[in-house]
């Protein structure tokens, strides 16, 4: 397995507990939008642990980004990613396929499920706007979060999708009441038959996404998950 050792540009939080890392690209390095790839710490006790991560960044850009959920209290990789800033080193290795394009459709993400979505969606925007492709607003977002504040890139993927972008919040906000993404919601968003379900999030959330979906008369040849 090819790995390459990459400086951090830069690293910044997009949420209260969500941060960007924009790394350096290895020379001949591409992937497709929803692919990802697996991450370590180029520190001598962190090299062999690796983990997945989606690349966020276009195919195109001259560097890749990850956005990437930190969760705390049990000293994991995203823990140790934390400590990580400018200068650092992390080593990237080979791509993998996670969820790839097959065409519009509504994506259904659940907190830092949204991940994947982010590549595919600014790629969308990227070839409408030099004219390679029909309207990314073809599609639709679903996104689901427990709290506002949890929601990542919220402005840039309204500006991409305009009104065919949906929050979801569970916790109820300004006497609204809390909502989940369950069978009723998916019913408002069921498609001609030649639409794609794009799904991820937790084992739990996506599990359930998808058997409302196959209730609602989806075929599973629609739903596109990770691989």
């Amino acid at each position: 397995m090819k790995a390459y050792i990459v400086k951090v540009l830069k690293t910044d939080f997009v949420t209260h507990n969500v941060k960007r890392f924009a790394v350096e690209k290895p020379a001949g390095y591409t992937f497709i939008p929803g692919q990802a790839t697996e991450i370590s710490i180029n520190k001598a006790t962190l090299q062999d642990v690796l983990r997945p991560f989606t690349f966020t960044s276009l195919p195109e850009a001259d560097h890749l980004e990850f956005i990437i959920k930190i969760y705390t209290g049990h000293s994991g990789m995203t823990e140790n990613l934390l400590q990580v800033k400018e200068g650092d080193e992390l080593i990237v290795h080979e791509v993998f396929g996670t969820i790839r394009y097959e065409g519009p459709g509504v994506f259904i993400a659940g907190g830092a499920g949204i991940t994947p979505f982010i590549a595919i969606l600014r790629h969308l925007f990227f070839l409408e706007l030099s004219k390679q492709n029909k309207s990314v607003t073809d599609n639709t977002l679903l996104f689901a979060n427990r709290i506002t504040d949890d929601i990542i890139l919220k402005d840039e993927l309204k500006e991409i999708l305009n009104d065919h972008y949906h929050d979801v919040i569970e916790v109820s906000v300004s006497g609204q009441p809390g909502k989940r993404i369950d069978r009723a919601l998916l019913s408002q968003y069921i498609q001609p038959v030649n639409h794609y379900y794009y799904v991820c999030g937790p084992d739990k959330f996506t599990t359930s996404v998808v058997e409302n979906l196959l209730a609602l008369g989806i075929s599973k040849p629609q739903i596109i998950l990770e691989q």
